[in-house]
């Protein structure tokens, strides 16, 4: 039997979810009992984010390491080169800084296997890796600028077509002809309000995204505040997803409940994608207020249902026959 989600329900299960999932975190060792070398480790650590034992995934189609030291390479000495491909996982065996290097100073050991084991600079490191974790890869899908570009054209495009054949079939539509439903339009705010947060991260504290992207977690006990409020918006709106696929399709015959869906998802697509570049911008902050309340308006305006038929429980806008079974409520 599959459970019936209300707004109340859905936040009960919001509370427990991020509840159960605090953790304190690692504790910091004593700066007395560190060594120089470990305590020069953290420094680095803090500043770049990652650290010998890392995990990088190499995401170039090929990526040049050499064998010797950096010392060598820069007095012009024969050195061996290996390639390192798209996919292969290489962990930092040995981080080192060269003051005499005015290309850059960091040089970076990887490693693939006991074999294939070098040094890059930094710099060429990390254009061509990234951190071997799928929200790392999941950030890297979505914050890639040219793929933003195409999916804002393919989501109004997409959008623009499924909203009209919908109109035209005069089906029901979040925000224009909607379902007496508050979950479809809690879905887009969250959906809106989740890409200005994202991208306001990225604009007003890139170091602490840099260190989200290297250290991924969906924890929100375990960020920062901002970082907190983004995942649990985040997580809000996974919530309130699986309570409007409910929801709709328990008020929408099949065909009709698939349409509606699909005019959902294309409006997300949109709202995410135009708040996530507006507010780049800094117009995303003056058009999510315009948003919010011009979709709490349109929300109020659509018509109610007062009640329910009598056979098979359907809501009815008034009385009569049952669009649905058929059967006449006086």
């Amino acid at each position: 039997m599959l459970m019936r989600f209300s707004l109340k329900n859905t936040i009960f299960l919001l509370l427990v979810l991020l509840t159960s999932c605090y953790n304190r975190g690692q504790q910091t060792p004593d700066a007395l009992s560190l060594s120089e070398a470990e305590i020069d480790s953290i420094s680095f650590y803090s500043t770049h984010h990652y650290t010998e034992g890392y995990n990088f995934q190499v995401r170039a189609d090929s990526l040049p390491i050499i064998r010797q030291l950096p010392a060598e390479a820069l007095i012009d000495m024969p050195v061996d080169t290996l390639q390192l491909y798209r996919k292969n996982v290489v962990v930092v065996a040995d981080i080192v800084t060269v003051p005499a290097d005015t290309i850059d100073s960091i040089w970076v050991k990887v490693a693939r296997d006991e074999e294939t084991l070098g040094w890059i600079h930094e710099s060429q490191l990390l254009t061509g890796v990234s951190p071997d974790d799928p929200i790392s890869a999941f950030i890297d899908f979505f914050s890639n600028a040219h793929l933003l570009i195409f999916l804002a054209i393919i989501a109004v495009t997409g959008a623009l077509y499924v909203l009209r054949r919908l109109m035209r079939r005069r089906a029901k539509i979040v925000h224009l002809n909607d379902i007496p439903s508050f979950y479809p339009t809690l879905l887009c705010l969250l959906v809106a309000t989740s890409a200005t947060l994202y991208s306001s991260i990225q604009l007003f504290d890139p170091e602490m995204w840099r260190h989200f992207y290297y250290h991924p977690t969906l924890n929100p006990y375990a960020v920062p505040f901002w970082l907190c409020v983004f995942l649990c918006s985040l997580w809000a709106a996974v919530l309130v997803a699986v309570a409007t696929l409910d929801d709709v399709r328990r008020r929408l015959p099949f065909g009709e409940a698939i349409l509606y869906l699909l005019g959902l998802v294309a409006t997300c697509a949109v709202v995410y994608v135009v708040f996530s570049v507006l507010t780049m911008y800094y117009v995303g902050y003056l058009l999510l207020p315009v948003y919010i309340v011009w979709a709490l308006r349109r929300y109020r305006r659509q018509p109610r249902s007062h009640y329910r038929c009598g056979h098979c429980g359907a809501e009815l806008q008034e009385k009569g026959h049952c669009p649905r079974c058929g059967a006449l409520n006086v």
